[in-house]
């Protein structure tokens, strides 16, 4: 059984569902451990997201666990398949966890609703206005840091491309869309690639104007990534010291609720692309 140093924010999720299923029932670690035929400890890795499960065990586990939600238990099943070391491992040991596990949360996500108020979503900056988004850090990134983190922010975008596209609803505020990062030149382009990119088919941008007036959580941006099953959603936010990642029952269904009331305080998708055009010309 392969043990994890430093598990990803998604091998910790599929641990917590295994907890999750476990304590559905009133079992104790101990009672679990000899129901399933191995140790107290084992159980407790696994559930910790320390060790690794096979799909075999989380099938088999599930069934003892009484456990009918084939879809729900079919997704863990799946999340225990994969074992692919995926492009954003090339940046572990130069970065924090964070950003590599958004990068996967992304990877794997089948659908997407952003809500973004100082800037424009990552999934969606041009090379120019990330750039001049990193030159705002303090302490400034070195050249190579700098390029670094460029890189990594320009690989994400490559799962708009994905054979099964994830469905994205970007809602974004207009002081997102107003900020001159890098300049008048670099903001129209990127109002321009906006513009582009809302002709996907699998992408929706929705602005927020001012005067749509207050709305949920609106001095925080968030991402909420859509898993198989609505269980397995995962909230991702940031904050001044890095990302938190909110999967608790309570907190999903309270985003999903937040983002609802935020999406009708914003414009459709048409009147999006004329005020965007119209900022573009402010700037």
């Amino acid at each position: 059984m392969p043990s994890r140093k430093a598990p990803t924010v998604r091998q910790r999720r599929l641990g917590a569902e295994m907890r999750k299923m476990r304590e559905r029932t009133g079992l104790s670690l101990t009672e679990a451990a000899a129901m399933l035929g191995t140790d107290r400890t084992t159980v407790s890795n696994i559930e910790s997201g320390r060790f690794g499960v096979s799909t075999d065990r989380v099938r088999a586990w599930a069934t003892h666990y009484g456990c009918s939600d084939a879809a729900y238990i079919d997704a863990l099943a799946e999340m225990a398949r994969e074992r692919i070391n995926g492009w954003w491992e090339d940046y572990r040991g130069e970065f924090t966890s964070d950003p590599l596990d958004l990068a996967e949360l992304e990877h794997h996500a089948v659908g997407l609703r952003s809500v973004e108020i100082m800037h424009i979503p990552g999934l969606l900056q041009t090379e120019d206005y990330a750039r001049a988004v990193f030159t705002e850090t303090v302490p400034p990134p070195s050249p190579t840091r700098q390029r670094r983190l460029l890189s990594h922010r320009l690989k994400r975008r490559d799962v708009l491309d994905r054979v099964d596209q994830p469905r994205c609803v970007f809602l974004i505020h207009e002081a997102a869309l107003r900020m001159t990062y890098g300049g008048s030149a670099v903001a129209r382009s990127q109002l321009g690639h906006l513009l582009e990119q809302s002709d996907r088919d699998n992408v929706i941008i929705r602005a927020i104007p001012f005067a749509a007036g207050g709305f949920p959580h609106a001095s925080s941006s968030a991402h909420y990534l859509y898993g198989p099953v609505s269980q397995l959603d995962t909230v991702q936010t940031d904050t001044a010291t890095g990302s938190r990642f909110l999967d608790a029952e309570t907190s999903l269904e309270n985003w999903r609720v937040a983002l609802d009331r935020t999406e009708e305080r914003s414009l459709d998708p048409e009147k999006t692309r004329d005020f965007i055009r119209t900022i573009a010309l402010q700037v």
